[in-house]
């Protein structure tokens, strides 16, 4: 039934395809795209919240503490066996697969990611681990993006712009924030965007935002009512607050990736690992249990009148009312919430850090806040520094300073806070960049060597094959060769370099025509000169397994036209920078989503 359901509805999609423009299609194309993605958001939202609702009824009512910490080892245990048994034994993870797939695999994700994401992460998250379900959301609508665009033979700038509608989609569902769902898409994700490829992005996310919104219930979201009047007085505040947040997004990003790495060294099977990892973010849970789940309820709680209820059936209960024991438990909270974390995702829970950044800048911004209060340096607004805490953490772990002061804008209800939110999101991404090059989603592709920066020139580069500018048919002269053997050369092809190598294939020089144009008019000279009197070290040799980005970097150094290119420390061909740069418009008109 539902089969056929879903074969009457291609029909139709497919009828439309004929009768409409390319344009009108692809505008179609991005509110079922937008509808897709919402629906999953619904369906992983609503999951994870009955389940935070049920261990909270549980461990309230009848005064089982443990059930928080026990839920997190069977939904990463479940987690493992469904990727195991289901999934082929692996999952990817960050959205930086998706980075990778716009310029790596023409936008082509594979079909299971689908469904994959969202079975994993509401297992894991859902099941109290400690992590978020934005980042499997964004792969989630990405992958609806790139298959719809796939099952309708759409070229691959059009599977390009629905993969970001389909991201778009996905966060203005999540948050029901679509600017902020507009600006992650072409912020963080897509390499060039056109003013006219705004459109489809944007319906997507009014989509995605307006379906979530009817359907999902205000209080599963994560928004804030309350806040107070912004006082410029506080500005000195939020500098400081700016410069803990950026500290704080290299702190989070470093040992994120340390425990990661950790439990990937480990030499032992999925479930074993499955099992250690676990029962370390279980007993992280039971001391500190607001870092169950996604902690969105404890950054609502945070923002509200009596904080105090973050102690409640915790081991510091009786001291609820003490602001100094609340503060403290604060802020071990926020210290320990990185390897609940890293203990979540390394030992085979999927999830992502996108709540994990906001419940740690929300309790970053709480303890400044009232730490300035309590030790009566000023009286500062709590519920705004938590707020606004959220998008420097934002801003200096994804590198999106845009995203994060708009998201934070839509989901507290109004633009009052705007100033102190671009201040210290501005000033926490300088910090992150100026000690983590790259942001955490993409520093695992950059070890890989497939960086992708903020820097368009830089990442086009990074796509380019040096393989397939690299010229072996060129003609070689030894250096003991006499000039009128090289005048011949000239004379029977378009050749202008010429590499110089010995019998081993050795490099030892290169000749240039406009190096010998004298030379060549003297009949006696041309006779009597030997290719190694005319010869002149290369200014630069690249090796074949330089990166583009290192080519054209050699290219501008050596003001050179021609680079000879070394295999294994032997002559293997020439690189022409004019047939570089036509590679390079070649890719940017590729890449470019009109």
């Amino acid at each position: 039934m539902i089969k056929k359901l879903f074969r009457r509805l291609e029909s139709i999609i497919a009828l439309a395809q004929s009768i409409l423009t390319p344009k009108q299609f692809i505008f179609l194309s991005s509110v079922l795209v937008g509808i897709s993605c919402s629906f999953a958001v619904i369906i992983l939202k609503a999951f994870a919240h009955n389940v935070f609702s049920f261990a909270t009824y549980i461990s309230g009512i009848l005064k089982l503490g443990f059930i928080n910490s026990i839920l997190p080892i069977i939904g990463i245990l479940l987690t493992v066996l469904v990727v195991k048994k289901v999934l082929n034994g692996s999952i990817q993870k960050g959205t930086s697969q998706i980075l990778y797939a716009v310029a790596k695999k023409a936008s082509i994700i594979p079909r299971k990611q689908m469904y994959a994401q969202i079975v994993t992460s509401s297992l894991t998250v859902g099941l109290g681990g400690s992590a978020g379900l934005e980042s499997p959301i964004v792969i989630t609508g990405a992958a609806f993006g790139s298959n719809y665009a796939q099952n309708y033979k759409l070229a691959y700038k059009d599977r390009t712009l629905l993969i970001g509608c389909g991201v778009a989609a996905g966060i203005s569902a999540a948050f029901n924030a679509p600017i902020a769902g507009v600006l992650f898409a072409i912020e963080v994700l897509l390499v060039d965007v056109s003013i006219s490829a705004f459109t489809p992005i944007m319906i997507s996310a009014a989509t995605g935002a307006l379906v979530s919104a009817i359907v999902l219930d205000e209080s599963i979201l994560l928004s804030f009512k309350k806040q107070e009047t912004f006082d410029y007085h506080n500005i000195p505040f939020y500098v400081i607050l700016g410069l803990i947040t950026g500290f704080m997004a290299v702190y989070y990003a470093r040992n994120f990736q340390r425990v990661e790495h950790y439990f990937s060294e480990l030499k032992m099977g999925p479930y074993k690992k499955a099992l250690i990892g676990s029962s370390l973010l279980a007993l992280l849970i039971f001391i500190f249990p607001t870092l169950f789940g996604e902690g969105y309820e404890s950054i609502k709680t945070l923002s509200e009148s009596d904080p105090g209820q973050l102690l409640d059936n915790t081991l510091f209960a009786t001291w609820r009312n003490n602001n100094w024991v609340l503060l403290l438990f604060i802020g071990c909270t926020m210290m320990v919430k990185v390897f609940a974390s890293g203990l979540t995702l390394g030992s085979g829970g999927n999830g992502g850090n996108f709540a994990p950044s906001l419940f740690l800048g929300s309790y970053l911004g709480y303890f400044f806040s009232k730490l300035v209060t309590l030790t009566g340096l000023s009286k500062l607004p709590i519920t705004n520094f938590t707020m606004v805490g959220m998008a420097g953490i934002l801003s200096g772990l994804f590198h999106a300073p845009l995203t994060a002061i708009f998201l934070i804008a839509e989901i507290t209800g109004g633009y009052g806070l705007m100033i102190p939110l671009m201040i210290v999101s501005s000033i926490s991404f300088a910090i992150s960049k100026r000690f983590e090059k790259y942001s955490l989603d993409v520093k695992n592709l950059a070890k890989k060597g497939h960086a992708f920066t903020s820097n368009k020139d830089s990442n086009i580069l990074s796509t380019l094959d040096i393989d397939t500018i690299i010229q072996t048919d060129y003609l070689t002269v030894s250096p003991e060769d006499h000039l009128s053997k090289l005048v011949d050369l000239i004379s029977h092809s378009n050749q202008v370099v010429f590499a110089v190598v010995n019998n081993d294939r050795d490099l030892v020089g290169i000749v240039h025509f406009n190096d010998i144009r004298e030379i060549i008019f003297n009949a006696y000279r041309v006779k009597y000169t030997l290719i190694k009197d005319v010869m002149k070290t290369p200014a630069a040799t690249i090796s074949s397994n330089d990166s583009m980005e290192i080519v054209m970097t050699k290219f501008e150094r050596s003001k050179s036209a021609f680079l000879p290119v070394l295999r294994n420390d032997k002559y293997f061909g020439i690189i022409s920078k004019s047939i570089a740069l036509e590679a390079y418009r070649m890719k940017l008109r590729s890449m470019t989503i009109e």
